[in-house]
């Protein structure tokens, strides 16, 4: 990976293999997913820590959500249906209550997809005192067959995925500049290792297919992650940006939970039929909230799991067009132009 889009220098060097071995060392084996609580994962007390967490009613923030909750921050649900953000906060409050811990939760209405639900969560969350953490995890994993637009003329997926989460971003940077240390992390896929991507087509006017408006919108997500991250450090802040990728994470294998995660007994059994390369969003979670939380995630690095679709989280190299600094700011100069947003960095 180029100079340019190398993590921040740390106590810890960058490299696959030297985090595999730190990870071995410092964490104990993680339980099993029907045994392990609120997430299995082991992450530091978050205790006066506040924490925003996108589409945090289901899988993967869900349960980064849950943890976050259980380790003491004050977490707040970003969440486009009422109903669903209900159901994950009773779930939620339910497993850490279980643990002996009373969760700290309140919800926030997003539409990642809506420029006016954005500008309206933004407003709001931008009033606060400090932000230590945001998790842009929501997205469209299943895109629509046929290429769909938004209100305001943005193809969805990308509007979802990473359009709305830069200017959410954008709007929330004054408070995120202002928390000592805070870290912003986006959710990549292992998508962007498979798909070319189309820097000069974002929109897919040209080849639109259901699988690559998915990877395009990851690819377009990571490399605004380590932009943000370099022109964070640029200026001189604390504050920090990480991506991470869950992995091949599939719901057939999550544990059962009403309102969050109700496969049916068919998608458990092909599921169950694929468990030596997969794993459950309760453990995809871990590679997030590796990237959020510990104190070796440098700015700028990439958590994945270590067998690349299912393990614990270990530091690995990113897809050659996520970590392009050119791509990025053509990626950058393209989102400011769609949002009408400039970043004030």
């Amino acid at each position: 990976m180029s100079t340019p889009s190398s993590p921040r220098s740390g106590s810890t060097s960058w490299s696959p293999k030297s985090s595999i071995i730190t990870f071995k060392r410092e964490q104990r084996r993680a339980p099993s997913d029907r045994r392990a609580g609120v997430s299995g994962a082991d992450v530091t007390d978050q205790t006066g820590r506040t924490a925003l967490v996108t589409g945090a009613n289901k899988g993967i923030g869900f349960f980064t959500s849950a943890a976050l909750a259980r380790a003491g921050a004050h977490v707040i649900l970003a969440c486009r249906d009422a109903g669903r953000a209900d159901a994950a906060v009773r779930a939620i409050r339910a497993r850490c209550a279980a643990e002996g811990v009373a969760a700290s939760l309140e919800v926030v209405h997003l539409d990642t997809a809506d420029a006016d639900s954005v500008a309206v969560a933004a407003s709001a969350l931008a009033r606060r005192e400090r932000l230590d953490l945001v998790v842009a995890n929501a997205g469209m994993v299943h895109p629509p067959e046929q290429r769909r637009l938004t209100a305001g003329g943005d193809e969805l997926v990308l509007a979802t995925n990473m359009l709305g989460h830069f200017a959410l971003i954008a709007a929330l940077l004054p408070v995120i500049v202002r928390t000592p240390g805070a870290r912003v992390v986006s959710l990549g896929s292992l998508a962007t290792r498979l798909n070319r991507f189309l820097v000069g087509d974002l929109q897919l006017e040209l080849e639109y297919t259901p699988w690559r408006a998915y990877a395009q919108s990851k690819t377009a997500l990571e490399s605004f992650g380590f932009e943000l991250d370099r022109r964070m450090r640029a200026a001189e802040l604390s504050a920090s940006s990480t991506v991470a990728h869950p992995g091949y994470s599939i719901s057939g294998r999550t544990p059962r939970i009403p309102g969050v995660n109700e496969p049916t007994r068919g998608t458990v059994f092909v599921d169950s039929l694929q468990a030596s390369f997969t794993q459950s969003k309760q453990r995809g979670a871990h590679s997030v909230l590796a990237a959020a939380t510990r104190q070796d995630a440098v700015g700028g690095s990439y958590w994945g799991p270590h067998w690349l679709m299912r393990g614990e989280p270990v530091m690995q190299e990113p897809s050659q067009a996520s970590s392009d600094p050119d791509v990025a700011r053509r990626v950058w100069e393209f989102a400011e132009a769609r949002t009408g947003i400039r970043f004030e960095l």
